[in-house]
């Protein structure tokens, strides 16, 4: 969907390189900016201001390819992120938990590996975000270590690399060469992890994030640079300044990618939504976010560039709220064509939190995603001529050989829905969604089939663990 016009899209491109001709972005690492003044922008190392002509900008659009393709363990499960794909990704990030039966706690070891379990269990998940939960009992400094291997071990998916600093993002780069057995050097040419570079809006990348994003690039590992742009907080109340300003903060990234490495896969980002003006508290699904969310295509379409976005809520429980908020901004995310949809499945309370029975609530709306995407097929069978003359005027086509033929597959089969008559979902239970997704979690992990890992490959990804974790406590980043 197009929401602006052509005219409105090159509105806010101009405005985009305005504001880096003019204003600038405040880069804090000293490396980045050296490679900014190499490269010609107008950089002040006393206020860390990096200023770009619209010809840095161009001359990156030009090298930072279209599509790329991210390679996990499982060559089977290959991601092709850009053109005519969308893929969606675990939550990622919450300090919280989140489910009926334990109710709200701190995120831990064992409930990330559970995470990472379902993620590898239901088919609407692709991609492992970054840390779906902090397990905060591991040392800040090292549970990085323990969550790769988690991912690696658990799963065939490919992940999202902490790119907090240089050591996070290189050690899990060596990590998926580990388990998928090649070098760094093949990694470069066949990338098998992702990261997000998140801009601390208005305009400002923060050193870690910047060292991440160069040791991704370096390596060839792709990068999406997000602007956290909050209307009325982090970015102006209106939707066009807020676009312009996530424009220009994206845009400097994608240029950062190309300075270090000509055709380094690089992502558009967008996070784009609004806060509530009596609380200040962040919004998400919102009509404003949703339209964010589809604009934002527009703009990373006029540059050739995949697309990342999400469709986040704000709701404190998996209820209604949570539901019609994620709903709205999925469509926004489906409809604005997101390559990649962040978040996309166990997202609640702004996120805070992790939660079980909203990653199937997800599930359910992605899978009904999946299903409306297919593309309609229309031919002689399809058309059932035959069936509908087989049927007499007033009759029904429950027992037509057209019917039979094809009811086991005929529709959408939910994984959550109840459609049972009032008095037989009274006999089941009257389980609300919520619920019933309860059971669905829980009977997913004990159907839940850990993927093969070699034995070897085990043992060499242990090592490197053990190895790291002593590094990093002598100081080694």
């Amino acid at each position: 969907m197009e929401l602006l016009s052509v005219d409105q899209i090159e509105s806010i491109h101009l405005t985009s390189l305005r504001i880096l001709e003019e204003l600038g972005v405040e880069v804090m690492s000293p490396r980045a900016l050296e490679i900014f003044k190499t490269a010609g922008a107008d950089v002040d190392f006393k206020t860390m201001n990096v200023r770009l002509d619209r010809a840095l900008v161009e001359k990156a659009l030009r090298t930072a390819p279209s599509t790329f393709t991210l390679n996990s363990r499982n060559p089977q499960k290959q991601l092709t992120i850009g053109g005519n794909h969308l893929n969606f990704g675990l939550v990622a990030g919450p300090p919280n938990v989140h489910d009926r039966v334990r109710g709200r706690r701190p995120g831990n070891y064992a409930d990330y590996c559970d995470f990472i379990r379902l993620a590898h269990h239901f088919n609407a998940i692709h991609l492992i975000g970054n840390q779906v939960c902090a397990p905060v009992e591991l040392a800040a400094n090292s549970r990085h270590l323990d969550t790769y291997f988690a991912n690696l071990a658990y799963s065939d998916l490919s992940y999202h690399c902490t790119a907090i600093g240089t050591g996070r993002a290189m050690d899990g780069i060596r990590m998926m060469a580990i388990a998928r057995g090649i070098s760094l050097e093949a990694m470069a040419k066949s990338p098998g992890v992702i990261t997000i570079i998140s801009v601390n809006s208005p305009r400002r990348f923060d050193d870690s994030m910047s060292d991440g994003l160069i040791a991704m690039a370096e390596h060839g590992q792709p990068v999406v640079i997000t602007p956290f742009t909050l209307m009325g907080a982090m970015a102006p109340v209106t939707l066009a300044a807020a676009l312009a300003q996530q424009n220009a903060e994206a845009l400097l990234g994608v240029v950062l990618t190309q300075l270090i490495r000509p055709g380094t896969p690089v992502m558009y980002g967008s996070f784009t939504s609004n806060v509530d003006m009596r609380s200040g508290a962040p919004a998400f699904g919102t009509p404003e976010n949703t339209k964010a969310n589809i604009a934002s295509g527009q703009l990373a379409r006029r540059y050739g560039l995949p697309y990342r976005t999400s469709n986040a809520n704000a709701s404190n429980a998996a209820d209604a709220q949570a539901v019609y908020e994620t709903e709205m901004s999925l469509w926004g995310a489906v409809l604005g064509h997101g390559n990649l949809i962040y978040h996309a499945a166990g997202w609640l309370e702004g996120g805070l939190t992790a939660s079980f029975e909203k990653l199937v609530l997800d599930v359910e709306m992605l899978q009904h995603m999946m299903e409306f995407l297919k593309p309609i097929e229309v031919n002689e069978e399809e058309l059932g001529f035959e069936a509908i003359k087989g049927v007499p005027t007033g009759g029904h086509f429950f027992a037509s050989e057209h019917t039979m033929a094809r009811y086991e597959h005929a529709f959408y089969q939910p994984l959550v829905s109840n459609w049972q008559n009032y008095e037989g979902w009274q006999v089941g239970g009257g389980k609300d969604a919520t619920e019933r997704a309860t059971a669905v979690w829980q009977r997913a992990l004990e159907e839940y089939q850990e993927p093969a890992l070699d034995a070897a490959v085990r043992e060499e990804l242990t090592a490197y663990v053990d190895k790291r974790r002593i590094d990093i406590g002598t100081g080694d980043p």
